[in-house]
């Protein structure tokens, strides 16, 4: 579909952050090593926090509004998601290292998507929502990175 609503990009990253996270859940259930098996449970509650994050703009009648009704055109639909949804099929779960890799990948997607929204912002509000939600990944990669490193390093 050509036109959205911001309101249906945030309400498709929620969506994605629940199937990330479902993924990560079913994958530490398998037979994995236990380093792996904490690194997927972290990273599936990291992902449902991030889900209701989400969820919390979409529901808040407050100051986002207004942001979240705002008409968009983007004429290749959203630019990642093809991309995105390959990924929580092929996380390779050998090593927290791997798992780190994917997780990682996922977030900087999800950032670069953001960011492509910013850009393309038809006014301050709309770029702001976008370039918060960019910067708030950016964050989460650092967090995630840092994170998983104790992990290996405990």
């Amino acid at each position: 579909m050509r036109f959205q609503q911001v309101k249906d990009l945030v309400h498709w990253a929620a969506g994605y952050h629940r199937r990330l996270a479902e993924q990560y859940t079913h994958l530490a259930g398998d037979d994995v090593g236990e380093r792996v098996r904490m690194a997927l449970e972290y990273l599936a509650e990291h992902e449902r926090k991030q889900e209701n994050d989400l969820i919390g703009y979409l529901e808040d009648s407050g100051d986002h509004r207004k942001v979240l009704e705002t008409w968009f055109d983007d004429p290749i639909d959203f630019p990642h998601p093809p991309v995105l949804e390959r990924l929580p099929n092929c996380i390779d779960c050998e090593t927290v290292q791997s798992v780190l890799s994917t997780a990682l990948t996922a977030q900087r997607t999800l950032q670069d998507l953001y960011s492509h929204r910013a850009e393309l912002a038809g006014g301050d509000d709309e770029r702001g929502f976008f370039e918060a939600l960019a910067a708030g990944h950016e964050a989460e990669v650092r967090r995630i990175a840092r994170d998983m490193q104790r992990l290996e390093d405990y």
